[in-house]
């Protein structure tokens, strides 16, 4: 048994798995992946583990094997679903994990997100997440032909911090986005919906309000088309690989992805990150950030099975599987063992990404799951309803509760942006 809070674990559900040869893996289901079953089974997978969340991925291009620009391979998965509308049908369909869709800020609006995010914790019963990012890939502006986004090089993708400060100015809009959204989201005060039929008020006007929103990419009027949400503002998720995307995390994320490579890199990264946290003048006491470590896994009962079938993926993918995060080859009992190592190094939680699907996630769920309960460190039943309620995470008030909206102030002004920093495709 431990003394520590037990773990928090969420998964990252994308295509076949996240192994590019996942696929043409035995057990694979490449015909269904477009199909609302195959992610109505994975879903219900990952509940039935007690898992907190799942993350769906998103782009606004087919997926690539370069990080920069489109390419022209068949040999590996192209084509997804929309991760909002994916989420949305998912929510009836399960009770208590969390749904967490990628939407793009670059290329969307803010408002649509918005009202699309509340939506979903609207049909979820307050179990929305959401994980904003930014369109690095010159190709996607070329879909909408409104605007031109840098195109990256070669010598721009040579790491994180380079990617980073090529497209500070699509993390500062980005940002932005996640601040005009976040306002629209507390546009309507809780009990702004009287609906009293014997006197005819269905509304009490002075508890919408505008937002006014003016920032230096955009401005947005409001209020929301949609009421204020059962969690009032969903769990805002974050990416992050370099300083800008960690200043983003401290200033507007409640979890942040990491992607530290072992022991010494979670420490190091944590600084990282709580070095931006101080020099944003975040209170974590007030506003806590959720630190979760990314791991891509590759589960066996059997040691030495996990590392047998990824050189036979590798083989069949042409090249070594490379990753933005660490990759773990092994059995559920020796990634326990990792993670309550990482654990003690001050992360809060872990989000895994199944290298195949569904056989990694099931590894998950009825392999790594059990193991943790037995140690003490993860739940045994779901203790919460809600997204934030899993996470230990208060519900925040609207800002504009007690402004009145005719007659005198809406609400804060748009005051200064909250700063760069929204992580890029994967």
């Amino acid at each position: 048994m431990t003394d520590h809070t037990p773990l928090r674990l969420a998964v990252a559900l994308d295509g076949a798995g996240w192994h590019p040869a996942a696929w043409r893996a035995a057990g694979a289901r490449p015909s269904e992946l477009l199909s609302a079953a195959y992610w109505a089974g994975l879903v219900a997978e990952a509940e039935h583990g007690l898992l907190d969340y799942v993350t769906f991925e998103d782009a606004l291009g087919l997926q690539s094997a370069a990080f920069h620009r489109p390419d022209d391979r068949t040999d590996q998965v192209r084509g997804s679903l929309d991760a909002v509308l994916l989420a949305a049908h998912l929510a009836p369909l399960t009770t208590r994990i969390g749904l967490v869709p990628t939407t793009n800020v670059t290329h969307t609006e803010p408002f649509h997100v918005g009202i699309g995010i509340a939506t979903l914790d609207h049909a979820s019963a307050g179990r929305a997440g959401w994980r904003p990012q930014i369109s690095s890939r010159a190709a996607d502006a070329r879909h909408f032909g409104r605007r031109h986004t840098p195109q990256l090089t070669e010598d721009d993708v040579t790491g994180p911090e380079s990617i980073a400060a090529r497209l500070s100015p699509l993390f500062s809009e980005g940002a932005e986005a996640v601040e005009a959204v976040r306002r629209l989201w507390d546009s309507w005060e809780d009990d702004a919906e009287i609906r009293d039929a014997a006197t005819g008020r269905f509304l009490d006007r002075d508890k919408v309000h505008p937002i006014d929103f003016r920032g230096t990419h955009f401005s947005v009027k409001g209020p929301s088309i949609t009421p204020r949400s059962p969690q009032g503002a969903p769990p805002v998720v974050s990416l992050a690989h370099a300083s800008v995307p960690y200043e983003f995390a401290a200033l507007s994320s409640d979890v942040v992805h990491l992607t530290p490579q072992d022991l010494a890199g979670v420490s190091a990264v944590l600084a990282e990150v709580g070095t931006a946290v101080e020099r944003t003048g975040r209170d974590v006491r007030e506003r806590p950030l959720l630190r979760f470590a990314d791991l891509l896994v590759l589960l066996d009962e059997e040691p030495g099975a996990a590392g047998r079938r990824r050189t036979r993926l590798d083989e069949s993918a042409g090249a070594p599987l490379a990753s933005d995060a660490p990759v773990f080859t092994g059995t559920p009992g020796e990634l326990a063992d990792l993670l309550l190592d990482w654990r003690d190094a001050g992360l809060d939680g872990f989000r895994l990404r199944p290298g195949v699907l569904p056989h990694d996630l099931t590894a998950i769920t009825r392999g790594l799951v059990p193991e943790l309960q037995r140690r003490g460190a993860f739940r045994t039943a779901y203790g919460a309803t809600t997204l934030r309620g899993h996470l230990g995470l208060a519900r925040p008030e609207s800002r504009y509760a007690g402004r009145r909206t005719r007659g005198g102030a809406a609400g804060p002004g748009p005051g200064p942006g909250p700063g760069p920093g929204l992580s890029g495709p994967r």
